[in-house]
């Protein structure tokens, strides 16, 4: 169907690639479904703009036309007319120097023809540079590996997560401030994983019918009388739903690392948030407040840009959540480098004399690392560097980066902070001695009976003692 109708296919194609991006900005990705409802609405602007041009064009002239992509200007006699690759065109060359699509109008005042393929002829070459078949297969494999990477990191971590909650609810004597508010992060991360594979399972799955999976280049070329209502009338509130608990799920895990901070750090100064008392300060801290401006977020959004699926970006209103988890990350990283201070200064003031200085290093080193994954230290590395603004192996760096440290994140605080501790592993060693001696127990032969066949190793023994008792 021409250059046009490739172009449209292998645009739609790689939407379904873009996945993995969701799990850094959630708000920046594009399905299929929308991409489809960004050209309609395009088609729709430029088919007022062409009727505003039509009325006042009297000389000679290519007409103004919607080729299926790109809204034509009209063009003077034997001249190029070229015209930016639309930013509305998710997976088109938007990044380095701008990128141009081209047509030609004839001395005669008609656009130029393809002859071969009886088409108008349009040179799209500088925008479609990202849909070479090399640079697809190159992506996809990137994406693939990234997608695998983040499902088995979460699932993992999801999977010692549950346990480390079950182990911490078990035990009563592990029932402190401490492990409660460990718990309640723990949970947080579990949401947090849980909501992505709901949010993938929704937005990719490719298994809901589409009417976008109906629509043809035609349609999109020709007339479109009430198609952009019909699109936009589908069933997006279940996806509009997924999307919003993922933000609030992603908020409310800064929100409980930064409880964790700010509980360590007051133990560590101040000493006045050990009483059980402040407890419910820190659950509405980790997850009340992220309620709130997600909920504001949720109703801006609603009531000023209700499109289609919400994992759409809308501009700045991205903000209104963003900058709060932003809020998060910076003071928690401040009151990391606090206490990092803090153990330097004692351990210099305790080992002075006993330690040589490598010794000492490999110390504070040891520690620093331990609060690392509870400080959640990892998300300023590329904190100033959005990813949307990087490209090439830089890119590639990051997001295996991001991906990697997010998605594990979840195992190493679980196994730091509850398999590795030293009141968790003492109870899980009372209750397996406690589970053999019970089961010593009930080997037991009764007093008196020497009915000791079948007992095992340990039976004549037994039986011969409470005989011994008896006489």
């Amino acid at each position: 169907s021409g250059p046009v109708g490739g172009i449209m296919v292998t645009l739609l194609c790689c939407c379904l690639l873009s996945s993995a991006w969701a799990l850094v900005d959630p708000d920046d990705v594009l399905t299929k479904e929308e991409q489809i409802y960004l050209l309609v609405e395009a088609k729709e602007k430029c088919q007022r703009d062409i009727k505003a041009q039509l009325e006042k064009i009297k000389d000679p002239s290519c007409p103004p036309e919607w080729d299926g992509i790109i809204c034509w200007p009209r063009g003077s006699p034997s001249q190029e007319v070229s015209v930016p690759c639309p930013d509305y065109i998710y997976d088109f060359n938007h990044k380095g120097k701008p990128c141009h699509a081209y047509r030609y109008c004839s001395a005669y005042g008609t656009w130029a023809m393809a002859l071969s393929i009886n088409k108008t002829w349009a040179n799209y070459t500088e925008c479609a540079l990202l849909f070479s078949s090399e640079s697809r297969s190159h992506q996809k494999e990137v994406f693939d590996r990234l997608h695998l990477m983040y499902t088995v990191g979460y699932s993992i971590s999801l999977a010692s997560l549950i346990v480390a909650v079950c182990i911490l609810s078990y035990f009563k004597r592990l029932h402190c401030t401490r492990n409660y508010i460990h718990m309640h992060l723990f949970t947080s991360f579990i949401c947090r994983a849980l909501s992505i594979f709901l949010k993938d399972m929704v937005l990719y799955s490719g298994t809901a019918p589409s009417d976008a999976d109906r629509m043809r280049e035609d349609e999109l070329r020709g007339p479109f009388p009430g198609q952009r209502g019909h699109l936009a009338s589908g069933g997006w509130v279940g996806c509009k739903v997924v999307v919003t608990l993922f933000l609030y799920f992603l908020a409310t895990n800064h929100y409980w690392i930064l409880v964790e901070g700010l509980y360590l750090h007051s133990l560590i100064f101040m000493a006045f948030l050990s009483n059980k008392n402040y407890l419910w300060v820190l659950i509405i801290i980790g997850w009340g407040l992220p309620a709130v401006f997600v909920s504001i977020w949720a109703s801006v959004r609603a009531s000023l840009a209700d499109t289609q699926c919400w994992d759409l970006s809308a501009g700045n209103m991205k903000w209104i959540y963003q900058v709060p988890i932003l809020a998060a990350v910076v003071v928690n990283f401040f009151l990391f480098l606090n206490i990092v201070r803090v153990l330097a200064s004692k351990l210099w003031e305790t080992t002075t004399g006993k330690l040589d200085p490598r010794q000492q290093y490999r110390q504070l080193l040891r520690s620093t690392l331990v609060l690392m994954p509870l400080f959640g230290v990892h998300y300023v590395v590329f904190m100033a560097m959005p990813y949307t603004e990087v490209s090439g192996l830089l890119w590639q760096i990051q997001m295996h980066y991001e991906m990697l440290f997010n998605s594990s994140q979840g195992f190493f605080v679980a196994f730091i902070y509850c398999f590795c501790n030293g009141e968790v592993q003492a109870e899980i060693k009372k209750a397996h001695f406690r589970r053999l001696l019970a089961l010593h127990v009930g080997q037991q032969p009764r007093p008196g009976s020497c009915c000791c066949a079948g007992r095992g190793s340990q039976a004549p023994q037994s039986c011969s003692t409470s005989l011994a008792g008896r006489g």
